[in-house]
Protein backbone atom coordinates (compact mmCIF):
# COMPACT_ATOMS: atom_id res chain seq x y z
CA UNK A 1 0.00 0.00 0.00
CA UNK A 2 1.04 3.62 -0.55
CA UNK A 3 -0.56 6.93 0.33
CA UNK A 4 -1.81 9.03 -2.57
CA UNK A 5 0.41 11.92 -1.42
CA UNK A 6 3.43 9.62 -1.85
CA UNK A 7 2.40 8.86 -5.43
CA UNK A 8 2.04 12.58 -6.05
CA UNK A 9 5.55 13.18 -4.70
CA UNK A 10 7.04 10.60 -7.08
CA UNK A 11 5.25 12.14 -10.06
CA UNK A 12 6.31 15.60 -8.92
CA UNK A 13 9.94 14.48 -8.83
CA UNK A 14 9.67 13.00 -12.34
CA UNK A 15 7.67 15.82 -13.96
CA UNK A 16 7.54 18.77 -11.53
CA UNK A 17 4.08 20.29 -11.32
CA UNK A 18 5.75 23.70 -10.90
CA UNK A 19 6.72 23.57 -14.59
CA UNK A 20 3.12 23.39 -15.83
CA UNK A 21 1.97 26.22 -18.09
CA UNK A 22 0.02 29.14 -16.67
CA UNK A 23 -3.31 28.08 -18.20
CA UNK A 24 -3.06 24.53 -16.86
CA UNK A 25 -4.63 22.77 -13.88
CA UNK A 26 -2.31 19.81 -13.32
CA UNK A 27 -1.82 18.26 -9.90
CA UNK A 28 -3.65 16.30 -7.19
CA UNK A 29 -7.23 17.21 -8.12
CA UNK A 30 -9.54 14.76 -6.32
CA UNK A 31 -9.27 12.74 -3.13
CA UNK A 32 -7.57 12.51 0.26
CA UNK A 33 -3.79 12.56 0.28
CA UNK A 34 -3.54 10.24 3.28
CA UNK A 35 -5.69 7.52 1.70
CA UNK A 36 -3.68 4.39 0.90
CA UNK A 37 -4.06 2.51 -2.35
CA UNK A 38 -2.94 -0.89 -3.57
CA UNK A 39 -3.71 -0.36 -7.27
CA UNK A 40 -3.30 2.61 -9.61
CA UNK A 41 -5.01 2.95 -12.97
CA UNK A 42 -3.32 4.96 -15.75
CA UNK A 43 -5.32 6.64 -18.50
CA UNK A 44 -4.85 9.53 -20.91
CA UNK A 45 -8.22 10.91 -19.75
CA UNK A 46 -10.54 10.35 -16.81
CA UNK A 47 -13.93 9.52 -18.28
CA UNK A 48 -16.90 7.91 -16.59
CA UNK A 49 -16.04 4.48 -18.09
CA UNK A 50 -12.48 4.89 -16.74
CA UNK A 51 -13.83 5.59 -13.24
CA UNK A 52 -16.09 2.55 -13.51
CA UNK A 53 -13.07 0.52 -14.64
CA UNK A 54 -11.06 1.74 -11.63
CA UNK A 55 -13.91 0.75 -9.32
CA UNK A 56 -14.19 -2.69 -10.92
CA UNK A 57 -10.43 -3.28 -10.64
CA UNK A 58 -10.18 -1.96 -7.10
CA UNK A 59 -7.88 0.92 -8.05
CA UNK A 60 -8.01 3.70 -5.47
CA UNK A 61 -6.24 6.22 -7.69
CA UNK A 62 -6.38 7.22 -11.34
CA UNK A 63 -3.35 8.98 -12.82
CA UNK A 64 -4.14 10.72 -16.08
CA UNK A 65 -2.53 13.15 -18.50
CA UNK A 66 -5.50 15.43 -19.16
CA UNK A 67 -6.93 17.18 -16.07
CA UNK A 68 -10.31 15.93 -14.94
CA UNK A 69 -10.93 19.52 -13.79
CA UNK A 70 -9.62 22.02 -16.34
CA UNK A 71 -12.05 24.94 -16.17
CA UNK A 72 -13.37 26.21 -12.81
CA UNK A 73 -16.41 24.19 -11.75
CA UNK A 74 -19.35 26.19 -10.43
CA UNK A 75 -21.35 23.07 -9.63
CA UNK A 76 -20.67 19.36 -9.17
CA UNK A 77 -24.01 17.82 -10.04
CA UNK A 78 -25.50 14.82 -11.79
CA UNK A 79 -26.57 15.43 -15.36
CA UNK A 80 -23.39 17.34 -16.19
CA UNK A 81 -20.60 15.29 -17.84
CA UNK A 82 -17.82 16.63 -15.61
CA UNK A 83 -20.06 16.55 -12.56
CA UNK A 84 -20.89 12.89 -13.18
CA UNK A 85 -17.17 12.01 -13.33
CA UNK A 86 -16.31 13.95 -10.19
CA UNK A 87 -19.24 12.47 -8.28
CA UNK A 88 -18.25 8.96 -9.34
CA UNK A 89 -14.67 9.54 -8.17
CA UNK A 90 -15.71 11.03 -4.83
CA UNK A 91 -18.54 8.59 -4.08
CA UNK A 92 -16.26 5.62 -4.77
CA UNK A 93 -13.29 7.05 -2.86
CA UNK A 94 -11.08 7.16 -5.95
CA UNK A 95 -8.39 9.84 -6.14
CA UNK A 96 -7.20 11.64 -9.26
CA UNK A 97 -3.75 13.00 -10.07
CA UNK A 98 -3.35 14.67 -13.46
CA UNK A 99 0.06 15.41 -15.00
CA UNK A 100 -0.56 17.59 -18.04
CA UNK A 101 1.76 20.26 -19.45
CA UNK A 102 4.36 19.44 -16.80
CA UNK A 103 4.49 15.96 -18.34
CA UNK A 104 4.66 17.45 -21.84
CA UNK A 105 7.82 19.43 -21.08
CA UNK A 106 9.59 16.98 -18.73
CA UNK A 107 12.61 14.97 -19.78
CA UNK A 108 11.23 11.46 -20.33
CA UNK A 109 7.70 12.81 -20.67
CA UNK A 110 5.20 12.99 -23.53
CA UNK A 111 7.48 14.47 -26.16
CA UNK A 112 10.45 12.24 -25.43
CA UNK A 113 8.13 9.23 -25.53
CA UNK A 114 6.76 10.40 -28.89
CA UNK A 115 10.22 11.00 -30.35
CA UNK A 116 11.38 7.57 -29.19
CA UNK A 117 8.26 5.87 -30.57
CA UNK A 118 9.12 7.32 -33.98
CA UNK A 119 12.70 6.05 -33.80
CA UNK A 120 14.41 9.44 -33.58
CA UNK A 121 18.04 9.77 -32.56
CA UNK A 122 20.05 12.67 -31.05
CA UNK A 123 16.90 14.01 -29.41
CA UNK A 124 16.94 17.65 -28.23
CA UNK A 125 14.31 20.03 -26.81
CA UNK A 126 12.62 22.07 -29.53
CA UNK A 127 11.70 25.01 -27.27
CA UNK A 128 13.86 25.05 -24.11
CA UNK A 129 12.09 26.85 -21.25
CA UNK A 130 14.53 26.59 -18.36
CA UNK A 131 15.69 24.15 -15.71
CA UNK A 132 13.69 22.64 -12.87
CA UNK A 133 14.64 22.57 -9.18
CA UNK A 134 16.85 19.55 -9.84
CA UNK A 135 18.73 21.36 -12.61
CA UNK A 136 17.16 19.36 -15.43
CA UNK A 137 16.29 21.22 -18.65
CA UNK A 138 12.67 21.23 -19.70
CA UNK A 139 10.68 22.58 -22.61
CA UNK A 140 8.07 21.89 -25.24
CA UNK A 141 8.58 19.65 -28.28
CA UNK A 142 11.55 17.61 -29.40
CA UNK A 143 13.85 17.51 -32.42
CA UNK A 144 15.65 14.40 -33.60
CA UNK A 145 17.00 12.61 -36.63
CA UNK A 146 16.05 9.50 -38.53
CA UNK A 147 18.77 6.92 -39.12
CA UNK A 148 18.15 7.18 -42.87
CA UNK A 149 16.24 9.80 -44.90
CA UNK A 150 12.87 8.65 -46.24
CA UNK A 151 10.12 10.15 -48.34
CA UNK A 152 7.25 11.94 -46.62
CA UNK A 153 4.69 9.26 -47.63
CA UNK A 154 6.97 6.52 -46.26
CA UNK A 155 7.53 8.42 -43.01
CA UNK A 156 3.81 9.13 -42.65
CA UNK A 157 3.14 5.39 -42.88
CA UNK A 158 5.78 4.79 -40.20
CA UNK A 159 4.13 7.39 -37.94
CA UNK A 160 0.68 5.86 -38.43
CA UNK A 161 1.96 2.37 -37.59
CA UNK A 162 4.16 3.41 -34.66
CA UNK A 163 1.36 5.35 -32.98
CA UNK A 164 -1.45 2.98 -33.97
CA UNK A 165 -3.26 5.99 -35.41
CA UNK A 166 -6.48 5.55 -37.34
CA UNK A 167 -5.13 7.90 -40.00
CA UNK A 168 -2.83 10.87 -40.52
CA UNK A 169 -3.26 14.18 -42.35
CA UNK A 170 -0.21 15.37 -44.24
CA UNK A 171 1.31 18.25 -46.18
CA UNK A 172 4.37 17.33 -48.24
CA UNK A 173 7.09 19.96 -48.03
CA UNK A 174 8.78 18.54 -51.08
CA UNK A 175 11.98 17.13 -49.61
CA UNK A 176 13.10 13.88 -47.98
CA UNK A 177 12.53 13.53 -44.24
CA UNK A 178 15.62 13.35 -42.07
CA UNK A 179 15.35 15.97 -39.30
CA UNK A 180 12.06 15.62 -37.42
CA UNK A 181 10.27 17.85 -34.89
CA UNK A 182 7.53 16.42 -32.70
CA UNK A 183 4.94 17.99 -30.42
CA UNK A 184 2.51 15.68 -28.66
CA UNK A 185 -1.01 17.05 -28.62
CA UNK A 186 -1.91 20.40 -30.15
CA UNK A 187 1.47 21.88 -31.09
CA UNK A 188 0.72 23.34 -34.51
CA UNK A 189 1.96 26.65 -33.11
CA UNK A 190 5.48 25.18 -33.11
CA UNK A 191 5.61 25.02 -36.92
CA UNK A 192 7.74 28.15 -37.37
CA UNK A 193 10.14 27.00 -34.65
CA UNK A 194 10.56 23.64 -36.39
CA UNK A 195 11.08 25.42 -39.72
CA UNK A 196 13.67 27.82 -38.25
CA UNK A 197 15.63 24.87 -36.88
CA UNK A 198 15.77 23.29 -40.33
CA UNK A 199 13.40 20.42 -39.63
CA UNK A 200 11.98 18.57 -42.61
CA UNK A 201 8.71 17.71 -40.87
CA UNK A 202 6.67 18.45 -37.76
CA UNK A 203 4.58 15.65 -36.26
CA UNK A 204 1.78 16.90 -34.01
CA UNK A 205 -2.03 16.99 -33.85
CA UNK A 206 -5.15 19.17 -33.95
CA UNK A 207 -3.70 21.20 -36.83
CA UNK A 208 -5.85 24.03 -38.21
CA UNK A 209 -6.26 24.60 -41.95
CA UNK A 210 -4.18 27.78 -42.01
CA UNK A 211 -1.23 25.96 -40.44
CA UNK A 212 -1.31 23.37 -43.24
CA UNK A 213 -1.26 26.24 -45.74
CA UNK A 214 1.69 27.84 -43.95
CA UNK A 215 3.62 24.56 -43.93
CA UNK A 216 3.12 24.18 -47.68
CA UNK A 217 4.29 27.75 -48.29
CA UNK A 218 7.39 27.33 -46.12
CA UNK A 219 8.32 23.99 -47.66
CA UNK A 220 8.19 22.00 -44.42
CA UNK A 221 6.19 18.78 -44.21
CA UNK A 222 3.48 18.50 -41.58
CA UNK A 223 1.81 15.40 -40.17
CA UNK A 224 -1.27 15.52 -37.94
CA UNK A 225 -1.37 12.09 -36.28
CA UNK A 226 -4.14 12.82 -33.78
CA UNK A 227 -4.20 14.01 -30.18
CA UNK A 228 -4.72 10.63 -28.52
CA UNK A 229 -2.04 8.74 -30.53
CA UNK A 230 0.64 11.41 -30.05
CA UNK A 231 0.15 11.52 -26.26
CA UNK A 232 -0.95 8.05 -25.21
CA UNK A 233 2.64 6.88 -25.84
CA UNK A 234 3.61 8.34 -22.44
CA UNK A 235 1.58 5.83 -20.39
CA UNK A 236 4.22 3.07 -20.53
CA UNK A 237 6.78 5.57 -19.17
CA UNK A 238 4.46 6.53 -16.32
CA UNK A 239 3.97 2.84 -15.58
CA UNK A 240 7.73 2.34 -15.50
CA UNK A 241 8.27 5.28 -13.12
CA UNK A 242 5.54 4.19 -10.70
CA UNK A 243 6.53 0.51 -10.73
CA UNK A 244 10.11 1.46 -9.89
CA UNK A 245 8.97 3.64 -6.98
CA UNK A 246 6.23 1.31 -5.70
CA UNK A 247 7.07 -2.32 -6.50
CA UNK A 248 4.40 -3.43 -4.03
CA UNK A 249 1.61 -1.72 -5.99
CA UNK A 250 -0.23 -2.97 -9.05
CA UNK A 251 0.04 -0.37 -11.81
CA UNK A 252 -2.61 -0.92 -14.48
CA UNK A 253 -3.29 0.78 -17.80
CA UNK A 254 -6.87 1.45 -18.84
CA UNK A 255 -8.26 -1.09 -21.28
CA UNK A 256 -11.51 0.80 -21.87
CA UNK A 257 -10.18 4.21 -22.85
CA UNK A 258 -9.52 4.44 -26.58
CA UNK A 259 -9.47 7.04 -29.33
CA UNK A 260 -12.82 8.83 -29.04
CA UNK A 261 -13.56 8.98 -32.78
CA UNK A 262 -12.98 6.79 -35.81
CA UNK A 263 -11.86 7.69 -39.34
CA UNK A 264 -13.54 6.29 -42.45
Amino acid sequence: MAAIRDVYDVLDAFAPFSTQMDFDNAGFLVGRGEREVAKILLSLDITLPVVEEAKRLGAGLVVSHHPVLFHPAKTVCSGDPTGEILLALIENGIGAICAHTNLDVAVGGVNDALAQALGLQNIQILLPDGTDAQGRPYGLGRVGELQHPVSLPAFAEQVKAALNAGGVRCVDGGRPVSKVAVGGGACGGCLQDAWRQGCDVLVTSDVKYDVFLEAKARGISLIDAGHYPTENVVLPKLKEVLEAAFPELEILTSAVHKEVFFTL
